[in-house]
């Protein structure tokens, strides 16, 4: 089994920054990819940024440019820095990561956090 803890949520200000963290423990043998997504309330889930081997990063429409996300470091903990924040980003912020067990496994399993709330004011 594998855990993920989110942290680094909070309230800010339009124009400001957070930097959200997702660290995952448990049985890993290897981390395939992990990503960031989030869901405001009535609103259906986006993806807000992925991180693949190798290092190639995918970002969603409405943070390109304002957000980045890290390597996964050796500690299997990744980092979103958020800047310019606006108030459409308030949302809940949740981690998936896509974890190997073992040098046999191709596909891997997907873990969820439980989210970090994030809001920006106006």
């Amino acid at each position: 089994q594998v855990q993920l803890v989110e942290s680094g949520g909070g309230l800010v200000q339009a124009g400001g920054s957070l930097r959200l963290s997702c660290a995952a423990s448990g049985n890993i043998f290897e981390i395939d990819s992990m990503a960031w997504y989030r869901q405001a309330p009535g609103n259906q889930r986006e993806l807000v940024a992925h991180i693949r081997p190798r290092g190639m990063k995918v970002y969603g429409d409405s943070v390109k440019g304002r957000f980045t996300i890290s390597d996964v470091d050796a500690k299997n903990t990744v980092y979103l820095q958020m800047n310019s924040l606006k108030p459409e980003d308030t949302a809940v912020y949740s981690c998936l990561a896509n974890v190997l067990d073992g040098p046999t496994d191709y596909s891997g399993t997907n873990y969820w956090g439980k989210g970090t709330q994030v809001t920006v004011s106006s």
